[in-house]
């Protein structure tokens, strides 16, 4: 991050907003954190695991299934500059809604803030077809929004292409040229429009902070 103009705090008589330090972001119950650093991952993917299956002392392969999915996971994100990872694991009855959140520090291309106009333009004419691009206003200040169905990676066992529903946000950190990318994902398409609205109050309740 950069520091901001002292000179433009002059030029208006008020002090310019500072960086942001960091940021809060509210989850509902059922989200869980895991830690994606090498040295942290291990432990926090084993106590996530441990958590699920608490009392089922039967499974031991489905265990170690999760175990390896997760870790897996953790690691891709990790390797994509990923700072955050949340899964989704709320219950409604006997069954579980699957979603997830990668939060995404993106690296700086441009040595000013690139307009959202421009951005949106980039991701709508690069993007799949039949995805949703927009520009909205958040708490924290306006975001690219984007939707779009993505093809779920599969063990090429099974010839079904399934697809999930990917929600993303890109949003200016103040007073620099990077973004903070939020991205959502459910498999769950019958669910999708009401996640999607479940995302939206999560992005929502983003705040900078110092």
């Amino acid at each position: 991050m950069t520091d901001p103009d002292p000179q433009h705090a002059a030029l208006d008589g008020e002090p310019a907003p500072a960086v942001p330090g960091d940021y809060r972001l509210l989850l509902p119950d059922g989200w869980f954190r895991i830690l994606l650093e090498p040295e942290q991952r291990d432990s926090s993917v084993a106590a996530l695991v441990d958590r699920q299956f608490e009392g089922v002392d039967n499974a031991p392969h489905l265990k170690a299934e999760l175990r390896n999915d997760l870790l897996r996971r953790a690691a891709k994100a990790y390797r994509n500059g990923g700072i955050e990872l949340y899964l989704g694991l709320q219950q409604a009855g006997p069954f579980t809604i699957p979603a997830s959140l990668l939060v995404t520090l993106a690296p700086l291309k441009h040595a000013e803030p690139l307009p959202l106009d421009a951005l949106a333009r980039s991701l709508a004419e690069s993007g799949p077809v039949g995805q949703e691009v927009s520009i909205g206003e958040l708490a924290s200040g306006p975001a690219v929004r984007v939707r779009k169905q993505v093809e779920q990676p599969g063990d090429g066992s099974d010839a079904v292409v399934r697809l999930s529903t990917s929600v993303e946000y890109h949003m200016p950190v103040p007073q620099t040229a990077a973004f903070l990318l939020l991205t959502f994902s459910t498999p769950l398409e019958p669910l999708a429009d009401a996640m999607a609205g479940l995302f939206d109050a999560v992005a929502d309740s983003l705040c900078w902070t110092e």
